[in-house]
């Protein structure tokens, strides 16, 4: 056990596959109790309703946390056409439906073309991000109004998938930063049906992918076993 956790003070980089409504902070809680070490994070948030790929640094590659978070990232999942929510995702119960019948598959590619190149984002009121040193979700659980100011973020690529009505399919390709909540919500918008995110994957930060990344039961299995005290 003493070789396996000098092993990862010294620094190691962990791709984790998140589970589906655990939270980032979750894993690291996780595997911190497992590898009983202090010193470990994560290169980037992904939400409770976000599966896929989460990079953890243990040790001394704390340090490295920025610079995977600075990368850039590829992400799947869905959009569901037609209503809103008030977190953007199912977080919270859709809202304001709208009929989509004249939504067809032309209309919803070429709104695509929106929404690439260098854009203009709002992140979404139930976020983390900080305004006066407070969570903004914090305050939007308070019933605070919040001011969030637009951040220039870039679309490299947002291709659809698929589409089968209303859920539209979808791989986007973005810089560091990007809300994929926002990104749907606007779409909606921009289609004028309204669409909130409705399922969401992260496939790639950097050259790291999350076909790589282990399970949490995968690395719990692995690391026990390791750990095993020797037969006599």
């Amino acid at each position: 056990m003493e070789q396996l956790t000098n092993d990862f003070l010294q620094g190691r980089v962990l791709l984790i596959d998140k589970p589906l409504h655990w939270t980032s902070f979750d894993v690291v809680q996780k595997l911190r109790n497992i590898i009983r070490i202090k010193k470990i994070g994560h290169a980037g948030t992904l939400d409770p309703l976000a599966t896929g790929l989460l990079i953890i640094c243990t040790g001394k590659f704390t340090k490295r946390i920025n610079e995977f978070m600075a990368q850039e990232k590829e992400y799947t999942g869905s959009i569901t056409l037609g209503a809103t929510t008030p977190t953007y995702d199912l977080e919270s119960e859709p809202e304001n439906f709208k009929s989509i019948v004249d939504i067809t598959e032309e209309k919803i590619k070429a709104a695509t073309l929106g929404f690439t190149g260098e854009i203009q984002q709002i992140p979404p009121a139930h976020s983390a991000i900080k305004i006066g040193g407070k969570r903004v979700y914090e305050l939007a659980r308070q019933g605070k109004e919040v001011k969030i100011e637009p951040r220039t973020v870039t679309i490299k690529e947002f291709e659809i998938t698929k589409i089968e009505m209303p859920l539209v399919y979808f791989r986007v390709v973005c810089t560091t930063g990007t809300y994929i909540r926002s990104l749907a919500k606007d779409f909606g918008d921009a289609l004028g049906c309204g669409a909130h995110l409705s399922s969401l994957c992260r496939t790639r930060i950097g050259e790291f992918l999350n076909k790589d990344a282990m399970s949490m039961e995968a690395f719990t299995r692995e690391f026990q076993q390791k750990n095993k005290p020797d037969e006599l």
